[in-house]
């Protein structure tokens, strides 16, 4: 095998704890104690003499071993990391509901060469990962080049008074170009953030870091997490257990059931049989509940305490998703949530079959509230087969789609070595390009759909997630039309509500005054 004993990553990412509450033990044990006293208790009242401190312990050991947890939701922690892949990012810390972060943008950040994780390897294997991703550092700057001349000519198309020399114009089109070229980088590309949770999160973060798909780097960086809390309140963390060994988690004992020790995580059958399903979209509409517009409109008249002869369905909807009407949807904050007549949204719900690439799938994730059930990686994985997503504007340059077709037939190589030298998959998939396809299932409720679809329907978002919410979009108003003809770009409800200006990007305004335009008509290069 290659991997040494002492197993590690390098460069070794770097962990830090910059904000938190103080006395995080004594406060999660102060909210306990409020729960049944006639006056809220104060962290100080928890620890003011030896007999609270014992009292303190034993509430903390009765109330965390029978799940009452929200007492630890509490405080909470914001980290600073550093050095950390793009992989872990996408596979453990932005894979669930509960938490936020702020992290380097790919799209709008050059990435520097030497910004990536080497999991730990010996030579022969070593060698040949480092000129593995060397090569992708390499194509991505030229792929830069080659498609930048295409970016300049759709600018010209769109903004023909503008002088593209400009500093702020140069700018723009490089950063439409790294963001293309993008695609060819590995997973195992750095990234740095802030990312801040609560107590019980970081603790379900050890309870389960070492899980697929990249279990090294998780434990690495959660107990890293964890020391930084220690040093802060070392009693805060002592009654968490052991993290689950790998081995006995579940999707690795479901993965070893049936795929084993076999090189290729997943078959031919299934990737035709699930590219075959979406037919012609990106993101195809497979689930829906049938009576959502009755449903929504009869909320609505709950609400307000109407009968259906007061308010039609039509009106019903129409008071909630038309902006004249309801004007918290041109607003730049999300107030839906909030507001009661807003959350009659939350019970139309859909659920898509998308395929989008890693590096698409990693801002889409971002919604948090529009969950998805994202594969074990390595079961997605075909050895020989390249598979991976090819953007537009890479098609627009022969040059440009040529070497990036040679060199994803490079890095499935690369990787067939590595495999061949006996690396574990989860080193060897660090290699994978951000264009490989995450192909998966996705829910939500009109709601936060409807945040979703607008916000991302902007000629400024990243294409393929532009690209799989008009595809929803269309679906939906199709299927439930008096739900769907109040989904459009963001500047649409701003124009039909009177807000100024129509589009509230600035510079970042994308040429074409999309709020006249019907979804159908959507189209995009740039």
């Amino acid at each position: 095998m290659s991997t040494p004993s002492h197993a590690t990553i390098t460069p070794e990412p770097v962990i830090r704890l910059v904000n938190t509450f103080q006395e995080p033990y004594n406060l999660a044990i102060a909210t306990a104690r409020t729960c049944y006293s006639s006056r809220v208790i104060a962290p100080l009242d928890v620890d003011k003499d030896e007999q609270a401190k014992l009292q303190r312990d034993r509430i903390a050991e009765s109330i965390y071993k029978a799940g009452h947890h929200t007492t630890i939701q509490h405080p909470t922690f914001q980290f600073v990391l550093e050095r950390v892949s793009r992989q872990f990012l996408w596979s453990f810390l932005h894979a669930h509901p509960f938490y936020n972060s702020e992290q380097v943008s790919q799209r709008y950040v050059e990435v520097k060469p030497e910004h990536f994780t080497i999991p730990p390897l010996d030579e022969p294997a070593r060698s040949l990962y480092l000129k593995a991703v060397q090569v992708q550092m390499s194509v991505y700057h030229r792929l830069g080049e080659l498609v930048q001349p295409v970016v300049i000519d759709e600018y010209r198309r769109i903004f023909p008074s503008r002088n593209l020399q400009e500093k702020r114009w140069a700018s723009a089109i490089k950063k439409r170009a790294q963001e293309i070229a993008r695609y060819i980088l590995p997973v195992a590309t750095h990234a740095h953030l802030y990312h801040t949770i609560s107590g019980l999160t970081l603790h379900r973060y050890w309870r389960l870091c070492q899980q697929f798909d990249v279990p090294l780097e998780q434990r690495l960086i959660v107990q890293q997490m964890v020391e930084e809390v220690n040093k802060v309140d070392p009693a805060f963390m002592a009654l968490t257990e052991d993290p689950i060994p790998l081995n006995e988690t579940l999707e690795h004992q479901a993965f070893e059931r049936f795929h084993g020790s076999q090189r290729n995580g997943t078959t031919l059958a299934f990737l035709e049989e699930f590219d075959h399903s979406l037919e012609d979209w990106t993101s195809k509409l497979i689930d829906y509940k049938a009576h959502a517009q009755t449903t929504m409109a009869q909320a609505v008249r709950s609400i307000l305490g109407l009968t259906c002869n007061q308010l039609t369905e039509a009106q019903a909807i129409e008071l909630v998703l038309h902006p004249a009407k309801n004007r918290y949807l041109s607003e730049s904050l999300t107030l839906t949530t909030l507001s009661k007549l807003s959350r009659a949204m939350v019970h139309p719900h859909f659920t898509f079959r998308k395929k989008l690439s890693h590096t698409a799938d990693s801002q889409d994730q971002r919604h948090r509230m529009v969950p998805g059930s994202r594969p074990i990686l390595a079961a997605h994985f075909m050895s020989g087969r390249p598979d991976y997503i090819t953007p537009i504007l890479i098609t627009h340059s022969p040059q440009a789609h040529a070497l990036y077709t040679q060199t994803m037939q490079e890095i499935w190589k690369a990787i067939e070595q590595l495999l061949d030298c006996g690396v574990r998959q989860e080193y060897a998939l660090y290699l994978l390009p951000n264009a490989f396809p995450i192909r998966f299932e996705e829910s939500g409720d009109l709601l936060h759909l409807h945040h979703k679809w607008v916000q991302r329907l902007c000629y400024t978002a990243q294409e393929e997630i532009w690209n799989a919410c008009r595809d929803e979009v269309l679906q939906v108003r199709e299927r439930f039309p008096e739900i769907g003809k109040y989904i459009q770009a963001p500047c649409w409800p701003r124009a039909v509500a009177g807000a100024r200006p129509i589009c509230p990007e600035g510079d970042r305004f994308c040429g074409v005054a999309v709020w006249k335009l019907e979804p159908e008509a959507y189209q995009r290069v740039i």
